[in-house]
């Protein structure tokens, strides 16, 4: 299976026990400030910091209407496969379908049937055999197009889905699709994700057809029924939620008895939390890298813990293209969109984020993956040249004022807005992207959305100027940033391409045919092809990979480096205290 990530630095500190500071201690005190309570004794329960409380602990089907991250995910919810270590390994199903075998069978016609076998004696967290028909089930419930997932992949690709007996489940696809034998619970890429929902629990809300009711039931919350490692045993909104391992697990029973999340949205609070040993985990970007850096520095002298840092989500710059909403109209323009790339100080980002240990990127693809030479030599790149700017703007028909700011043909100055949601680096980095641009001519204005905008895809998607933002880097960012995948009130707000780049038909046409196609050499060629396309349109800025701490206090073994598409809690069931 292909990789999708690029394994940066691994920054390990062998560990010894760690201990709490002294009462007197500037840590301590800090504590006693926040009123975190201390963390239980390790080997019982195990505390782990998040930034950020879920609406929802199932991945699917409440994209548009909830939010999740793939850590949570991960700690509840098991699919038919598992990505770890780079590549996918069988969970719930005994094994992966081969192609052109009896389990994976592709006719003259395009069309494909793929057989998974589930594992004896599985069952949800409530004790309820989990059979194929539950997957049945969940695939009329991701059809509904009310819950957001019914255009996408793989749903979208699916024919039927059948249950010929409880331990078979048979899935007959419209045309052919590369995932149909990797189809995961929420660790990889959303476009293979295909979990299944317990149909005991969910068929009489499904069945009544009312969504907004369906999507608040509290199933998705507190009363989650799963079939991954833990089970929720008490959730207190805005605060934290349990779990305890649940021996019915498909990969066997947790070593960690207990588990409890914390939300921290705050990252020098987390960080005086794990140096107090109240935590001993974190996940899901609540450190950064400078708080990284403060952990190693005081876990050194001391053994107390590990950081490991790895690339994550790719960080772009989307430009509003929508005719109706592109303010000002010139962004809609290639040679403009081109000279603002050409004037992005991706050095005084890199210096002011990273201590100039960042890693700047072209595309949304890491230079881990195989074929990355040839794609580096295909894409247009824009280095920091205002010279270039210049010239791009002229050719766009553009002229300097007397205050030196770009004026249209018509005499209209060049003003934008650069959008960040609320956060410390975000706003580093807006500040640094605007200062240069107004050095080089365009009227840059900073805007700053509170951090409850993140759920307000409505705001973000329409956007008159220029917002920044992340998501998962990989092949399936370039494919996601097609013309069907605009957001728009029609699909929720969903996709990638929330700029409203209307794609060029070659790049339509790529973005399509590559998730259906099973020559792994064409679809390197695809790929290439799109970001080549993808680079020369100036789509979006491009800016870097995100730097993804996670820290672990002495005791707690288990925890890795992420590979592939893996998350770093997706062999949590094997994670001990010692």
């Amino acid at each position: 299976m292909r990789s999708h990530w690029w394994l940066w630095t691994c920054i390990a500190l062998l560990t010894a026990a760690a201990c709490s500071p002294a009462t007197g201690s500037p840590t301590a005190r800090l504590t006693e400030q926040t009123g975190l309570p201390r963390a239980t004794t390790p080997g019982r329960t195990l505390v782990i910091a998040g930034r950020a409380e879920a609406s929802s602990l199932s991945p699917k089907p409440l994209q548009a209407l909830g939010f999740t991250t793939g850590s949570t995910v991960r700690l509840f919810n098991a699919g038919l496969t598992i990505v770890g270590r780079g590549e996918a390994i069988p969970y719930l199903a005994e094994a992966l379908p081969q192609l052109n075998t009896d389990n994976w069978k592709v006719f003259p016609d395009g069309r494909m049937e793929t057989t998974y076998r589930l594992r004896p004696g599985l069952t949800w967290h409530d004790g309820t055999p989990l059979s194929a028909e539950d997957f049945v089930f969940s695939w009329r419930v991701y059809a509904v197009p009310s819950l957001g997932y019914a255009s996408a992949p793989p749903n979208s690709y699916m024919e039927e889905v059948l249950a010929p007996e409880p331990r078979t489940l048979v899935i007959r696809w419209r045309q052919p699709y590369s995932d149909a034998g990797v189809l995961d619970g929420g660790e990889g890429t959303a476009s293979r994700v295909f979990l299944p929902l317990p149909r005991h629990v969910l068929t009489q809300a499904f069945n009544d057809g009312d969504w907004q009711g369906f999507a608040a039931l509290p199933y998705w919350t507190t009363e989650y029924v799963g079939a991954g490692p833990f089970r929720v045993e008490r959730w207190e909104p805005g605060a934290f939620f349990d779990g305890v391992a649940f021996d019915g697990h498909a990969l066997g029973r947790p070593k960690i008895d207990r588990f409890r999340m914390r939300f921290i949205p705050d990252f020098n609070t987390n960080v005086a939390a794990m140096l107090a040993g109240e935590v001993h985990l974190n996940v899901d970007d609540s450190l950064r890298l400078q708080q990284g850096l403060i952990l190693q520095r005081e876990w050194t002298p001391r053994n107390a813990g590990k950081v490991l840092v790895y690339p994550g989500l790719w960080r772009w710059s989307q430009i509003q293209q929508r005719p109706e909403l592109a303010q000002p109209a010139g962004l809609m323009n290639v040679r403009v969109r081109q000279a603002l790339s050409h004037s992005v100080d991706k050095t005084g980002i890199n210096d002011a984020l990273f201590g100039g240990q960042g890693i700047m990127s072209e595309t949304a693809i890491p230079a881990s993956f195989t074929y990355f030479p040839d794609m580096d030599r295909a894409v247009a790149k824009y280095p920091h040249d205002l010279q270039r700017t210049e010239r791009l703007m002229i050719e766009a028909g553009y002229s300097r004022g007397q205050d030196g700011v770009y004026l249209d043909p018509s005499g209209a100055r060049f003003s934008v807005d650069l959008a960040v949601l609320q956060s410390p680096a975000n706003e580093a980095e807006m500040a640094i992207m605007a200062a240069g641009w107004r050095t080089a001519g365009f009227d840059a204005r900073e805007v700053v959305w509170p951090a409850v905008a993140a759920r307000d895809a409505e705001l973000r998607n329409t956007h008159p100027g220029i917002s920044s933002t992340g998501g998962r880097n990989g092949e399936d960012s370039l494919a996601d940033h097609s013309s069907p995948r605009i957001p728009s009130s029609q699909n929720h707000w969903t996709g990638s391409n929330r700029g409203g780049w209307t794609a060029t038909p070659e790049y339509d046409r790529l973005a399509t045919a590559f998730p259906i196609t099973l020559d792994a050499a064409e679809r390197t060629k695809m790929i290439i092809d799109m970001a080549r396309i993808f680079t020369q349109n100036a789509a979006v800025i491009s800016l870097f990979f995100s730097p993804t701490v996670t820290a672990l206090a002495t005791g707690l073994t288990g925890p890795e480096v992420p590979r592939g598409e893996s998350e770093v809690t997706w062999n949590v069931h094997e994670w001990e205290f010692r």
